[in-house]
């Protein structure tokens, strides 16, 4: 009877160690609030009254705000797997009213990748040239180290 309880136990904790975890990371805006967002009538004020603080401003003009949110999903001891993802874009015009309210796309997709390997000077050796290339260099005493050290007259 005992060890059917302990083994009851142990399976549930078992069973609840696989759970995923799911987590949302920054401001996630769903639909129904960027639809009270208002073009040309809702100020900053009210953008930030609506839908919260932005994630960032652009760093080169004031009148861009990035709303950046995700999900993700870990199993276990696995990496996090990224659910959900978005990317809004809030801009405004010089009277300070909101101009447009877009969707990006991840930003990751922008970056192109490059093959390309940088080239160094010098020799590429195997790792038994290395080895063998490597005998007697250590634990040498320098000459001048022999000579001042050998001759106690």
């Amino acid at each position: 009877m005992k060890t059917q309880i302990l083994c009851l136990i142990f399976s549930a904790f078992l069973i609840s160690a696989c759970t995923p975890t799911m987590a949302t990371r920054g401001n996630l805006v769903e639909d129904y609030q960027l639809k009270e967002i208002l073009p040309g009538i809702d100020g900053k004020d009210d953008v930030m009254r609506k839908i919260g603080s932005p994630t960032t401003i652009s760093t080169f003009d004031e009148n861009k705000w990035y709303y950046m949110g995700q999900k993700t999903k870990k199993k276990g001891i696995m990496d996090p797997k990224l659910t959900e993802e978005r990317i809004i874009l809030v801009s405004f015009d010089m009277d300070g009213k909101v101009g447009a309210v877009k969707q990006q796309q991840s930003g990751r997709d922008d970056i192109p990748v490059v093959q390309r390997t940088t080239p160094v000077s010098g020799n590429e050796y195997t790792f038994i040239q290395q080895m063998i290339g490597n005998v007697g260099k250590f634990n040498k005493q320098p000459q001048s180290a022999i000579e001042t050290s050998g001759g106690g007259l």
